[in-house]
């Protein structure tokens, strides 16, 4: 089983090519598997067998109950019970996908989450903000903003490099997202506010359709509020959601419908998808949403951060430099640093209430 960090893949698997044991079973628990099957089909001789794998969870959350994606990709089917026999003592919930289809959900429920929890971070350090002490930012959906932002900041900068840079379906996906912040951005700045409406709302019956409202909300406000870094005001400060109205835009555009992918959905998917329906599916806050974009600039020059870091990131990934993505992950990550052990205690317990919800 190879579990290196996806940048490192390939020469690691090209150099211990030949110690393989004659008519073994190999696999991956890498997180974007196209350039991994193909180093395994180029390097490993033909009567080697590749069931590979992956875990749609973080190291500090528990494996059971959580999707784990196997892969028949050149394997017997006494072979591939074998490999799912041994990690059945998981406990997770096995999904069966090519690597194909493993690659495009990835991305559907991954990469451009991260792209925007990276993106916070970024704007929050270049306006050398610490923002849960900060009342505008505490409380309610800006609690999952921080403590995911900073769980993200708080892992190794490949956990999320590999599966921006070397996934296909991520490098379009996370421009995608790029795009639809700008563009709402100026929508904000120009004051259209017609236009802004009728496009959020567009988005949000394509994506939360009318045959959900009947059905629960995935997070509530006893949730949200729960869990918070700083002393929750008296009074919350509206806030206009750039982010999460872009998340919206991203996924109308591309067409995605995030609950088709529930059964392979990470936790922190979860979360994301949970605060953007507590949002789009709540009309009287989705209206004083748009109302502050418009008339408000609270967060005008938060929202300006943001765009340039959301662009910055997509650069980032479509240039394919893990040098640039390290140096860009590795600046915010120093500045938040000593907040880390706190955030993650909370974060985890955060999470954890969340699947007992939403799991």
């Amino acid at each position: 089983m190879y579990c290196p960090g996806d940048a490192y893949k390939r020469p690691l698997i090209a150099d211990s090519v030949k110690a393989t044991k004659q008519g073994a079973i190999v696999g991956g628990q890498t997180s974007c598997k196209a350039p991994e099957i193909s180093a395994f089909e180029k390097h490993l001789p033909p009567d080697v067998e590749i069931v590979s794998c992956h875990s749609l969870h973080g190291p500090n959350v528990d494996s059971k109950g959580q999707p784990l994606v196997l892969i028949k990709h050149r394997a017997s089917q006494k072979s591939f019970d074998v490999v799912e026999t041994i990690l059945s003592c998981f406990g997770s919930k096995h999904v069966h996908l090519t690597a194909q289809k493993h690659d495009r959900i990835t991305a559907d429920t991954q990469a451009v989450t991260h792209a925007a929890f990276l993106s916070m971070g970024t704007a929050w350090h270049a306006n050398n903000q610490f923002p849960w002490e900060i009342n505008r930012y505490v409380g309610g959906i800006e609690n999952v903003k921080i403590n995911v932002t900073l769980r993200i900041y708080s892992n190794k900068w490949h956990v999320y490099a590999g599966l921006a840079i070397l996934n296909p379906s991520a490098k379009r996906q996370i421009r995608q997202y790029a795009e639809s912040v700008t563009e709402l951005f100026k929508l904000m700045l120009g004051g259209h506010r017609e236009e802004l409406e009728t496009r959020i709302k567009t988005a949000g019956q394509a994506v939360f359709a009318a045959e959900r409202g009947d059905e629960d909300l995935l997070l509530q406000d006893e949730v949200l509020d729960r869990f918070s870094l700083g002393k929750v005001p008296k009074e919350r400060t509206p806030n206009n959601h750039l982010s999460l109205l872009a998340m919206v835009d991203c996924w109308w555009k591309l067409g995605i419908v995030p609950y088709d992918h529930m059964i392979c959905s990470t936790p922190l998917f979860r979360l994301w998808l949970g605060v953007t329906e507590y949002l789009f599916r709540n009309p009287l806050l989705l209206d004083e949403v748009i109302n502050t974009a418009i008339e408000d600039n609270t967060f005008r020059s938060d929202d300006l951060e943001f765009t340039f870091a959301a662009r910055g990131w997509s650069d980032t990934v479509s240039f394919g430099s893990f040098a640039s993505y390290r140096d860009r992950f590795e600046a915010t990550q120093a500045y938040f640093a000593p907040r880390f052990p706190e955030a993650t205690r909370v974060g985890n317990e955060m999470i954890r209430v969340i699947l007992e919800k939403t799991g």
